[in-house]
């Protein structure tokens, strides 16, 4: 909801220009009034309220004078309500492409100084277009949202305009990377696009998201509450897990977007940005020998873990103030982006719950999607009990993650620091629903449960008739670990691949990474699987090299799909699109050389 801004667009004054020199001038005025924005008034307001214009925010996210602007010089053609007035270009939304590190990336922009930012007809057919220029380009797509919902005065063609842009969100889903960066308020309907994308930034104080606004609570509920205490950046932060990222600034918040950028793809059919290391892959971590204690049942930080074992220390945490029992972060080993889902001990003792278990789940999910191998660190002593738990739905939500880890097809890594119980040990990416590689420290302890609650199952007649009940429990328990849970049961029983020095996990991982970094899965053919929630969209934005068109192992089915996909890629897109790869030239020379077929002109060569 919104009201008209107080200022209209000026046209060009003055007599027709009658050469094209006059007209060319006639169009620099244009644009320096579309690049000055409505008035000093409107800026000076935003500034007040600590807040940047719209561009000078995409200015912080793209590269120095990267940045292309596309229909700068929209409005709108709506009636009624005063409307024909007031025509501002842009329309209240700037969108374009530019770069981020030298990378391709498209942005679009409300500029709240316009219609508030209000999104009517012209203003989402120009996102609408943006966002089809992003997947058909193959490139990352940010949005810094700072608007106030529909334009009401154009009726349903607004709502009809979120229709759009949320459809083409689940069309990119998976496809290429979509970022939301929340600047400003976003109720409604508005809302539900940036939980449609993979990554959502807030700053505090000046960002809020939610369905209905306090008035409406308060007036169903009787509830009074803040906008702050209702949508909050802290509140999605930490208690409703919509916002991955939360900051005190927009600088600071910009900033970490093009952090996050320079970690993920530019779509699915890519790997991750490889960057030169100097931290050693053979450097050993003496320190985790300290860090990580023997004894189950003494707690400690499994970020200084990761720490160790990352290049140079640095990680980026996703949702890390969210169900913080389990860690989710981005980092690189020998300059390779991995995937790090990892337990955390020192919060509710690593257990998995069901916020945990949606947080992996998403973050395991968005991995396999844009092609980032997973490396798993396991010291979980299972599910949280409780009749919250059960009443809440662990059964579900924790088949979520054991889906989405029995669904990826990158490489996956676990490493089993400690306590590896029960139903938990299988769903964190156990040898038996797919790791590629498993291996353990010597502190591990692999069982269907801890020796104290084994002990008491198994042994409890033993114990009720002993003359010291505790003394024959202490026995029993020291039994039952030195028979099935010592460090080497699992690697005798070919559940674990390895028991590693964890001095040498670093190189271990670089290394077995490497081994895996050209594997190949296969999935059963299918538009999708039918989890309880979250399904996992196989795309059609295969490549030659995943369909086997190898001589002698194509069926004229593969050949058939392969050729309808390449054509229509063809079709879709510019020969210099970065949505042409050269994977795609050699699935059309195979096809070529083995079955005669004949690829499009343009990318004949």
């Amino acid at each position: 909801m919104t009201v008209l801004d107080d200022t209209a667009s000026a046209g060009s004054a003055g007599d027709e220009p009658t050469d094209a020199r006059g007209r060319v001038a006639e169009l620099h005025a244009i644009r320096e009034e579309a690049l000055r924005g409505p008035s000093d008034k409107a800026t000076e307001a935003q500034h007040a309220k600590g807040k940047l214009t719209a561009r000078e925010r995409i200015e912080l996210l793209l590269d120095a004078g990267s940045f292309n602007e596309v229909e700068q010089l929209r409005r709108h053609r709506a009636t009624g309500f005063g409307l024909e007035a007031k025509k501002p270009y842009t329309d209240g939304v700037i969108t374009g492409w530019g770069t981020v590190e030298g990378r391709t990336v498209f942005v679009y922009a409300h500029d709240f100084r316009i219609f508030g930012g209000a999104l009517g007809e012209a203003h989402a057919t120009k996102i609408h277009k943006i966002m089809d220029m992003a997947i058909a380009a193959g490139a990352p797509l940010v949005s810094l949202n700072d608007g106030a919902g529909a334009r009401i005065q154009e009726g349903v063609s607004a709502l009809a305009g979120y229709g759009g842009i949320f459809q083409r969100n689940t069309k990119a889903s998976g496809v290429i990377p979509q970022i939301s960066v929340m600047l400003g308020p976003c109720a409604g309907g508005a809302a539900y696009s940036p939980a449609l994308t993979d990554f959502v930034f807030m700053v505090r104080e000046t960002s809020q998201m939610f369905i209905t606004g306090p008035d409406v609570v308060k007036a169903v509920t009787g509830e009074e509450i803040t906008q702050n205490g209702l949508g909050g950046a802290d509140v999605h932060a930490e208690t409703s897990g919509v916002c991955h990222f939360a900051y005190d600034d927009e600088e600071t918040c910009i900033a970490e977007v093009r952090y996050l950028i320079s970690m993920l793809p530019s779509n699915n059919r890519e790997n991750p940005p490889t960057v030169a290391s100097e931290d050693p892959a053979e450097r050993r971590s003496d320190v985790l020998l300290d860090l990580v204690p023997a004894d189950g049942n003494r707690p400690y930080d499994m970020t200084k873990v990761i720490e160790e074992l990352v290049d140079d220390g640095d990680y980026l945490e996703i949702h890390e103030r969210w169900a913080r029992n389990i860690i989710c972060a981005l980092a690189r080993l020998d300059g390779q982006v991995v995937g790090i889902v990892a337990n955390q001990p020192s919060s509710l003792a690593g257990v998995l719950d069901i916020e945990a278990s949606e947080k992996a789940a998403r973050f395991v999910q968005m991995c396999d999607a844009f092609n980032i191998p997973i490396v798993t660190l396991l010291d979980v002593p299972g599910f949280l009990p409780g009749v919250d738990q059960e009443h809440g739905g662990i059964i579900r939500h924790g088949a979520k993650l054991l889906y989405a880890y029995c669904n990826a097809t990158v490489p996956r890594i676990s490493l089993i620091l400690r306590k590896a119980y029960g139903g938990a040990y299988i769903v964190m990416d156990s040898q038996s629903i797919g790791a590629d590689l498993t291996y353990a420290w010597p502190t591990n302890e692999i069982a269907v449960m801890g020796a104290e609650g084994a002990a008491n199952v198994i042994f409890r007649r033993q114990i009720a008739e002993a003359e010291d009940p505790e003394a024959m429990r202490t026995r029993m328990v020291k039994e039952y670990k030195a028979e099935l849970m010592h460090p080497y049961y699992a690697a005798e029983r070919g559940l674990v691949d390895d028991v590693i020095d964890p001095a040498e996990t670093r190189e271990v991982l670089i290394r077995s990474l490497a081994m895996l970094r050209t594997k190949h899965a296969d999935l059963p053919s299918r538009k999708h699987g039918n989890p309880r929630s979250n399904p996992t969209r196989r795309s059609l934005h295969m490549s030659a090299h995943d369909i086997r068109v190898e001589k002698g192992h194509a069926e004229p089915e593969e050949v058939a799909a392969l050729t309808a996909i390449l054509l229509a890629r063809a079709a879709a897109a510019p020969t210099d699109s970065p949505a042409l790869r050269g994977r795609d030239k050699a699935g059309w020379r195979r096809l070529e050389r083995q079955h005669g077929f004949r690829a499009p002109h343009s990318w004949q060569g």
